[in-house]
């Protein structure tokens, strides 16, 4: 039995008249009363009563009609929806994601992605760069979002990973508002050489630690740590406390913290570049979108 058999038949039963179903199907008479006799003969029953005039279903008939408009629904559905699968309009993307870009464009990357596709589950993971690496490797996420100082540290020569900057921030000086130096537009880092510092664990493979002593040493000193604290929210907390001062993506600033001022380095300040990375081999159609929005975001 083929889905033909059905279509002939379901025309026929509501047409009742085999000349009219002919037409509708653009094929001749007696080709059709063969494919009808031929689906009978298969299902060794009757479905018309070909006594009748006009032409009527029988019992069985009946039953059969609805059965068939029932298939001929589903079929339609599945091609529907394998249609939108194949164009990305349907199905379960998960994304990895870090303090910095919730901080900074991922609203806006999210109420783009779900305008665009409404249909489409984004499961997302909060997650420090090195997880986020390992659960790409492990598929246990689609694409995430990095620190890309740290991605060209691990991962120079491994090519099973795509990655593109898509924000650039400089560092700012997070300060208690208290501070003597919280009424100057800007601030030299050569003046924070006697505070005291709160900054990442220098264990976390994140690269941010290493970079914000880096950037001291350039002004010829090595900050006086005193307080570790792993996420931006805990730092702020801690400076806003009075612990000590901090140096921090200028995303942080949406935070906006209560007892806290961000300020400006004088000095040239290295960039903070946040990369998306994703397995270089995974063809799916949803990623691709998902990368598309992401760059229409991001690089307008």
């Amino acid at each position: 039995m083929e889905l033909r058999h059905l279509r002939y038949f379901i025309v026929l039963a509501e047409e009742l008249n085999f000349t009219r179903a002919a037409e509708r199907l653009r094929i001749a008479q007696p080709p059709l009363s063969q494919q009808i006799r031929s689906l009978e003969d298969e299902l060794g029953l009757q479905l018309f009563d070909r006594r009748q005039r006009p032409l009527q279903l029988t019992p069985a008939g009946r039953v059969f009609l609805e059965q068939a408009r029932q298939i001929f629904t589903q079929v339609e559905q599945a091609i529907g929806s394998a249609q939108r699968a194949s164009r990305g309009e349907n199905g379960r993307i998960v994304v990895g994601i870090n303090t910095s870009i919730a901080n900074s464009v991922l609203p806006a990357i999210l109420r783009t992605f779900r305008d665009r596709f409404p249909n489409v589950e984004l499961v997302l993971h909060e997650l420090v760069s090195y997880q986020q690496l390992q659960e790409l490797r492990d598929r246990q996420i689609d694409v995430g979002f990095v620190n890309l100082h740290h991605l060209q540290k691990i991962d120079e020569n491994d090519d099973t990973l795509s990655f593109i900057s898509i924000l650039q921030e400089p560092f700012v000086i997070v300060l208690p508002e208290s501070h003597p130096l919280a009424g100057q537009p800007q601030v030299s880092l050569a003046a924070l050489a006697d505070e005291v510092f709160i900054l990442p664990p220098p264990h976390l493979p994140s690269g941010l630690y290493c970079q914000i002593v880096s950037l001291c040493q350039r002004v010829g000193f090595s900050p006086n740590v005193r307080q570790e604290a792993t996420w931006m929210s805990t730092v702020l907390s801690l400076v806003a406390g009075g612990v000590g001062i901090s140096l921090l993506p200028a995303n942080a600033k949406n935070l906006q913290r209560i007892g806290v001022v961000f300020r400006f380095i004088q000095e040239q300040s290295p960039i903070f570049q946040t990369a998306m990375v994703w397995r270089r081999s995974d063809a799916s159609v949803i990623l691709h979108n998902f990368l598309e929005v992401v760059r229409h975001v991001t690089q307008p």
